[in-house]
């Protein structure tokens, strides 16, 4: 198994309107993981199934995600990706109009799931932006594309909820299979083609993500932290939906999705994380972020009775769980040019497996204990990957290790 060093001469074709147009594909492409989010008890009520059940919506919709990463997401290191991002793109609009038009929750189940798998484009579009990008000023447009996919999170809840609330559930993800049509066309006249960046055969290639896994210690140390983020970040915006539509808020699905509002603030505070990596400054911005989600955590125990200080949380926590992500992203793609896709993967497999636990967890907590198991559950699982930065820090972590992947 031969070394993969990193280089620094990639093609810097990546002007402030491609970046610009990658932050929104991205977006809406991981967008589309969280249409369902706010309106899980609208739909369980349409389809007239539990709640509970429909809680299950978004983790069907992590776990196909998880395996569109995993499956389809190490191509880019091999085929042209000014080809394979349209294609999968057009594939998540026939899996949005499949959800559009669910006669019936295990429907709705299956079809989402698809949906999950297919819309892996942003995260083909973010090591994309790394090989464009001049290497001085890569943290800055990296950060600048996945901040556009955090913030599509975001967007999403809110959007959805303001559209469902006016023409129901089935036409946001009708409005989503029109809106990523036009952006497959537009990436597909403004992406240059590129030559594939090695060749392998499939099997060899998707071995290869293990391979990175085994030989690269920043990406393993990476991989733990960011998946306990993520689940951290799913459990708490799918147990808030729970919150504010029960007692005492009694919010209804439009306000919900307002909410997002807040946490978009925080999106826009944590943008300048890829400044910091260019900087040198990644590991102790990444120790900060922790210590702040731990805070915050402590913070939303008080913050069952307080829609206030549940904006505060949200704030906070996106600031925190935002500014890690793209710190981590940044720091996986600077090991390898020639493999960021496959690192990629292993990096977003891992959040959303992180997410799905975290999804799944919302719901056995919340039934368990309510918003304050949510709280303890958060601030512990906080603390936990605060304690694996403070250890994992003080080894020979460095940028690019320039090991096998």
């Amino acid at each position: 198994m031969s070394g993969i060093q990193v280089r620094s001469d990639a093609p810097a074709v990546m002007t402030r309107g491609l970046t610009f147009l990658f932050a929104v594909a991205g977006g809406a492409a991981v967008g589309n993981l969280y249409w369902a989010q706010p309106l899980l008890d609208f739909i369980a009520d349409d389809l007239h199934a539990p709640t509970a059940v429909a809680g299950w919506l978004v983790t069907a919709t992590q776990v196909g995600y998880a395996i569109g990463i995993l499956l389809i997401v190490p191509l880019g290191d091999v085929v042209d990706r000014r080809r394979l991002i349209p294609l999968m793109m057009l594939c998540a609009t026939a899996a949005l109009v499949a959800c559009a038009l669910a006669p019936s929750i295990g429907f709705l189940l299956g079809a989402i799931a698809v949906l999950g798998v297919t819309t892996v484009a942003g995260q083909i579009l973010a090591p994309l932006a790394g090989d464009l990008a001049d290497v001085a000023v890569r943290g800055r447009v990296v950060g600048t594309v996945v901040s556009g996919m955090l913030t599509g999170i975001l967007l999403s809840r809110t959007i959805s909820g303001l559209v469902a609330g006016f023409a129901g559930w089935r036409a946001i993800f009708a409005a989503a299979a029109a809106l990523t049509v036009v952006l497959a066309v537009l990436l597909y006249r403004a992406v240059p083609p590129l030559e594939p960046k090695t060749r392998l055969r499939y099997p060899a290639l998707i071995a290869s993500v293990g391979r990175a896994l085994a030989h690269e210690r920043v990406l393993r140390w990476t991989l733990v932290i960011a998946a306990t983020g993520f689940g951290v970040f799913s459990m708490f915006w799918t147990a808030l939906t729970f919150l504010l539509s029960g007692p005492p808020f009694h919010l209804p699905v439009t306000v919900i999705g307002l909410v997002g509002l807040a946490g978009l603030a925080g999106a826009l505070a944590a943008q300048r994380a890829g400044r910091l990596h260019d900087r040198g400054w990644s590991l102790p911005a990444s120790g900060v972020a922790w210590a702040l989600a731990v805070v915050t955590f402590v913070v939303a125990a008080f913050a069952g009775h307080s829609l206030v200080l549940v904006l505060v949380v949200v704030v906070l926590l996106d600031i925190a769980i935002q500014a890690q992500n793209i710190l981590n992203q940044t720091r996986v793609f600077a090991i390898s040019h020639e493999a960021r896709s496959r690192l990629n993967t292993a990096l977003v497999a891992g959040n959303f497996v992180g997410g799905a636990i975290g999804s799944a967890a919302a719901t056995v907590l919340w039934s368990a204990g309510g918003w304050t198991a949510i709280s303890v559950a958060g601030a512990v699982a906080s603390a936990f990957a605060l304690a694996v930065w403070a250890v994992g820090r003080r080894g020979p972590l460095v940028a690019a290790s320039g090991s096998a992947v």
